[in-house]
């Protein structure tokens, strides 16, 4: 059973290299050049208390990790967050992204967000799945916002009120 916990510093690569396997070969992120240290680095100084990064480890290896971010800068919106949800490939269907988006809620109300939000690519039938499956309904449906592998995507929004 792996063990979920918050990341740290030292996690950041294995954090990046997950990543960029799907910014190279998947729509689940629109990203299209992978990420280089320095900026995962900052990515994860954005990141604080009221917005953690948690990591899955098995045999002291990183399989998996997720995130609340802000949803948007505005002040206003400061009770709403965006939730990520990666996997080390061979990871896939074995309940990993149960386990990390289900602490991720738990932390979301733990520490006090109204609401959890989730961009997903249309043709991503897992991730819609997960999502479907601890209480997010669709709010939106945005056709060809993205391009990616030399075709357009849309963008599915759910949303969770906790």
């Amino acid at each position: 059973m792996p063990t979920i916990r918050p990341a740290t510093p030292a996690d950041l690569p294995a954090i990046n290299a997950i990543y960029n396997h799907y910014v190279l070969h998947s729509t689940c992120t629109y990203q299209t050049e992978p990420s280089t240290a320095e900026e995962r680095q900052e990515w994860f100084q954005q990141h604080g208390e009221k917005h953690p990064v948690i990591v899955a480890e098995e045999g002291g290896q990183v399989i998996g990790w997720g995130s609340l971010s802000r949803f948007h800068p505005r002040a206003a919106y400061g009770h709403s967050v965006e939730d990520s949800v990666y996997l080390h490939h061979e990871w896939l269907g074995r309940g990993l992204g149960s386990l990390l988006l289900e602490e991720l809620l738990r932390l979301a109300k733990e520490l006090g967000h109204h609401t959890v939000l989730g961009g997903i690519d249309a043709d991503q039938t897992g991730s819609v799945a997960l999502h479907a499956k601890f209480g997010f309904v669709t709010v939106s449906h945005l056709k060809e916002v993205g391009f990616k592998q030399g075709r357009w995507l849309d963008v599915i929004w759910m949303q969770k009120m906790l």
